[in-house]
């Protein structure tokens, strides 16, 4: 292993904030950079001589490949994550000051995914599940899904989901907004009991597996649509009409009381998904 290799590692160990998912994502992203900065002349470097040129020849690196945005953008954060922990944040750039393009690509689809009674049926797995009706009732991440324990998430009128199971390590609450969630939630205490959604047998990546393993056997696919779905469902309660991307008006016609609305529903809804920035409520639901 070389040597900026095993430095990264260490960090890694000595730095373990974020979700399991976020974590892995990570490892894996600071990994190839690690390797491409090797590849692109930097020999020798170690984690704490990271400077702006390294981060400047990376983004050069992948726009050469190809990457998309959202993978340069994703990379980046990693990045900085990086930069952070070795006390150094400023030798990282802005995106927009290392050339990575801030458009968020809106198309203004439906790209929701509503779970299907037929296909929930053949998953052979009981908390899969539950994992999966609790992704469409609140918009969970498929992690937060799986880390999701009754007994301590539970407040009654909302869910509070924990640092340690949210993308960004950042606590949230989701609102409990009718008696169908409420059902929901008491089903889930009684199968979890004390813990997560995880039989006991299992730790978190097992139960990953499983979760693909059945999802797929089951026919359920791009499940991330839930949480599209989610956001068209809130973004109608808030406002009292449909979304641009279920057809509703778009935002550069909203005047007035009704774009202050949009305004607020948009922000409400990117809390509850765990997002901090409202723009990105757009890829959901449509500007």
């Amino acid at each position: 292993m070389r040597d900026l290799n095993f430095d990264l590692k260490r960090l890694e160990k000595a730095h373990d904030d974020g979700s399991h998912g976020t974590r892995r994502a990570r490892s894996y992203a600071l990994a190839q950079m690690a390797n491409a900065l090797h590849d692109l002349g930097f020999k020798g470097l170690r984690a704490t001589g990271l400077r702006r040129k390294h981060a400047v020849a990376l983004v050069r690196e992948w726009k050469r490949q190809g990457r998309s945005i959202g993978t340069m953008k994703n990379r980046a954060a990693h990045l900085r994550w990086w930069a952070e922990r070795i006390g150094r944040p400023a030798v990282v750039p802005s995106n927009k000051d290392l050339g990575i393009d801030n458009r968020e690509y809106v198309t203004n689809e439906d790209r929701s995914v509503v779970l299907d009674p037929e296909k929930l049926a053949l998953v052979k797995d009981e908390h899969v599940v539950m994992a999966l009706r609790l992704e469409a009732e609140f918009g969970l991440r498929r992690e937060e899904a799986i880390k999701f324990t009754p007994s301590r998430d539970d407040r009654g009128d909302r869910i509070r989901l924990k640092g340690s199971t949210t993308k960004g390590g950042r606590p949230r609450e989701i609102p409990v907004r009718n008696e169908g969630q409420r059902r929901l939630l008491g089903e889930a205490r009684r199968l979890a009991g004390r813990g997560a959604l995880i039989p006991p047998d299992r730790n978190y990546r097992q139960q990953l597996k499983v979760y693909e393993n059945r999802t797929r056997e089951a026919g359920l696919y791009r499940m991330h649509g839930l949480r599209h779905h989610y956001a068209l469902t809130r973004y109608e309660e808030i406002t009292g009409w449909k979304a641009p991307a279920a057809g509703g008006p778009r935002q550069r016609s909203l005047t007035g009381a009704r774009q202050r609305i949009d305004r607020e529903a948009r922000r409400t809804i990117a809390r509850e998904l765990g997002h901090d920035r409202a723009s990105v409520l757009s890829v959901y639901i449509g500007s």
